[in-house]
């Protein structure tokens, strides 16, 4: 009689294996470094971010790359809506890393700017991304990583490719 086995959820088998059709599926192995890569940030900022998580991150880099912005930007800019970006900033602003002020010409928007303890803590941040990425990309070499970056960034559409 064949050993029963309880069933595992299909996205996350542990110790388990994929279904073969699916392992050279490049959806599904993107899906899964997605889930990794996720993991790993999320964990990082748990341990190291100092009570900050990765929209944070994305916030305090688009005001240190872009300078002052309004909040409706900085949420287009980083992807994250509106409502969440409102919260996030509070969270910062709360820490003394950003600053908002009404904007002179729009009595009703907000403009925010990074304040130096904020790019402070954006160069601490930086180290705690940069390690996951260590982590994440270990079994390439440094070529490999350059090519990997290369082509995962021509699957992108052409508006969200980083400036090269």
């Amino acid at each position: 009689m064949p050993k029963s086995h309880p069933p595992q959820h299909p996205m996350s088998p542990p110790g388990g294996r994929a279904p073969a059709r699916l392992e050279d599926r490049t959806t599904w192995l993107i899906s899964r470094a997605f889930a990794r890569s996720s993991g790993l940030l999320a964990a990082a900022f748990e341990s190291s971010g100092r009570g900050l998580r990765g929209y944070h991150y994305r916030l305090l880099a688009a005001l240190d790359e872009s300078g002052p912005a309004s909040q409706a930007d900085l949420g287009r800019a980083t992807g994250i809506d509106r409502s969440d970006v409102t919260a996030a900033l509070s969270d910062l602003e709360s820490h003394g890393l950003v600053e908002r002020s009404v904007d002179p010409d729009h009595r009703r928007r907000k403009i925010v700017t990074i304040t130096a303890p904020g790019a402070a803590r954006l160069t601490e941040l930086d180290a705690v991304v940069d390690a996951v990425q260590d982590r994440l990309l270990a079994p390439l070499t440094a070529a490999q990583r350059r090519q990997f970056l290369a082509l995962l960034t021509k699957l992108l559409p052409a508006d969200d490719a980083p400036p090269s």
